[in-house]
């Protein structure tokens, strides 16, 4: 068995990432360790103990935190290391900037000294594609560009790249990064920008649009990012950076209004509101190095995956009552406050 630690598994991407290896990877047992703070939800995952005995365990912790880090590192013997675990909100990093780089910077060299110290076959950092800046109406992201973040948080992420970069040639850790862009699907946090239209537009509230709508994200199904991740952690080269992405330009305004459309719900529900400070104009990537060295391209076309995703938020009603309503988050105190 491969034995897999996963960071932050509990949120968007981890949950999702966590389902796709247990599915597709019978090989793998999986450890998912997650702090549960406001974006992580124990609800994602509480069938996966039972639906893959002997394959799965869920272990509470912080990955600032040495001690938990290294309990859970010499229990476990890990083959690989996904790490997920992030603060990942421009808007709040905006608010609060300290919590990121605790997180995403303290947090990434905790996990790494633990790597180098139990000699982990494969550390794979999931990154993004804001650390490389902003780009103008013409050209896409390539892994050579220089870093140039422009928020907060994607200073953070950057940071931790870097630090990432320094233990391959510090310490011969065998280490590769991804970096992707904008991710949608199930199991998203309500704050971010499709589930937090869809459930607006639910309810017939307006629809708050960062100034004129015409920033650009270049949109990938998160099942198409999670099988890229698999894929650089066993054929990833160490020390290479991979970029992926759903070649699926759209503007936000465009995102609202399909999302309106299919609701059945009026334009007018849009209210365009005051841009954000450092509002990175457009992102898209190049993936040619993926797709050349590893042969992965994104299989989910945007049309599909946006009704699906649009789809699942409704059929998933009182998954994301429980988070806005804040009653989600007292699931682990019912399951494990009296053990």
């Amino acid at each position: 068995m491969t034995k897999v630690l996963i960071t932050g598994g509990c949120g968007f991407i981890g949950t999702n990432l966590l389902r796709y290896i247990l599915k597709e990877k019978p090989g793998w047992k999986v450890v998912n360790l997650d702090l549960l703070t406001y974006a992580g939800n124990l609800e994602n995952t509480m069938d996966l103990a039972e639906a893959y005995p002997g394959r799965y365990t869920f272990v509470r912790g912080d990955i600032t935190d040495p001690a938990a880090v290294e309990r859970v590192f010499q229990a476990h013997e890990f083959d690989i290391v996904m790490n997920l675990a992030a603060e990942s909100h421009v808007d709040r990093s905006i608010l609060d900037s300290g919590v990121f780089v605790r997180t995403n910077v303290i947090g990434v060299q905790v996990l790494l000294d633990a790597a180098v110290k139990h000699k982990v076959k494969k550390f794979l950092q999931v990154s993004t594609d804001e650390v490389y800046g902003s780009l103008g109406s013409h050209g896409r992201f390539r892994e050579d560009l220089p870093l140039a973040p422009n928020s907060p948080y994607s200073a953070s992420k950057a940071a931790a790249d870097l630090m990432v970069r320094a233990y391959i040639k510090t310490y011969g850790l065998d280490a590769v990064i991804t970096r992707c862009s904008n991710n949608y699907g199930p199991y998203q946090f309500p704050e971010k920008l499709i589930p937090l239209m869809v459930v607006n537009a639910y309810h017939e509230r307006e629809l708050p649009v960062y100034g004129d709508g015409k920033n650009v994200r270049d949109w990938i199904h998160v099942e198409d990012h999670c099988r890229g991740i698999v894929l650089v952690a066993e054929q990833g080269c160490c020390g290479e950076v991979y970029n992926m992405g759903g070649d699926a330009e759209q503007e936000n305004i465009q995102i609202v209004r399909s999302i309106l459309a299919h609701l059945g719900r009026p334009d007018e529900l849009i209210r365009y509101v005051k841009d954000r400070p450092g509002h990175d104009f457009r992102y898209a990537m190049d993936f040619s190095k993926i797709e050349a060295q590893l042969g992965w391209l994104p299989r989910v076309d945007f049309e599909t995956g946006i009704r699906k995703t649009i789809d699942w938020y409704l059929e998933n009603k009182p998954w994301w009552e429980r988070i806005l309503s804040g009653t989600y988050r007292d699931y682990y105190e019912r399951m494990y406050g009296q053990r």
